[in-house]
């Protein structure tokens, strides 16, 4: 989720294209890249990150659930065409449409209190100040960003909390939205990545990031780490 509640650093250098990327394991690193391909909507290259994340032994219920939150970050239509690419390259794995959990609880208060327990653990200290902001923009969308995103979405089973915010800062890196990069970098650090994860990332997606948008990713990076570590 993009952040109305809101740097360079010296990347590691243990990136591989086809395994891990220095501390992350090589099913994280390619759910990760597959996160910036998404975001990116280019199919030839989906197809390939797509089989490259099913030799990685990546779990298809994590692809499932990652595809399910990328509505979230980059809207229906990349997150469909993603779909679709998994559906036609997936195979059994994917004809199977694992879910996590029904998508139905037996009163809204659940979702609602799920979102909130999931968002403050994204968000930390600056919790609170998200929703005053969000109050602000619109009276609707604390309803929408608690109850649908982080209660129906993000705090679903199925794919732990800290790979959903490494494979959201991937899909951001590529977006090139800084304020919202910024928030999603410090929630991977809140929800238990390490500094050398979260640059692990960075370092897998420079690839896929033009130079204004790297350069961006790591100015965002610096700060967070000046702010945080």
């Amino acid at each position: 989720m993009g952040d109305p509640a809101g740097g360079t650093s010296n990347m590691s250098h243990g990136a591989s294209r086809s395994g891990g990327a220095g501390p992350l394991d090589r099913a994280t690193a390619a759910l990760v890249r597959l996160a910036a391909a998404v975001a990116a909507g280019d199919v030839p290259e989906l197809q390939q990150r797509l089989a490259a994340a099913q030799a990685a032994g990546v779990p298809p219920l994590w692809i499932d659930e990652l595809l399910l939150q990328s509505m979230l970050v980059v809207g229906y239509p990349l997150a469909l065409v993603a779909f679709g690419v998994w559906r036609e390259v997936g195979g059994a794995a994917a004809a199977a449409r694992p879910a996590a959990e029904p998508l139905a609880h037996v009163d809204w208060q659940a979702w609602a209190d799920r979102g909130a327990a999931v968002c403050r653990a994204v968000y930390g200290r600056a919790y609170h100040k998200l929703l005053v902001n969000l109050r602000a923009l619109h009276p609707a969308l604390e309803d929408l960003v608690l109850v649908d995103a982080y209660g129906k979405v993000i705090g679903r089973p199925g794919l732990d909390l800290k790979r959903r915010e490494l494979a959201t800062v991937a899909a951001i890196a590529v977006l090139g939205t800084a304020q919202q990069l910024h928030s999603h970098l410090r929630g991977a650090l809140n929800t238990g990545a390490s500094a050398e994860e979260v640059e692990a990332v960075l370092e897998l997606v420079g690839p896929d990031l033009d130079r204004e948008f790297r350069q961006r990713a790591l100015e965002q990076w610096e700060d967070v780490r000046r702010r945080k570590l």
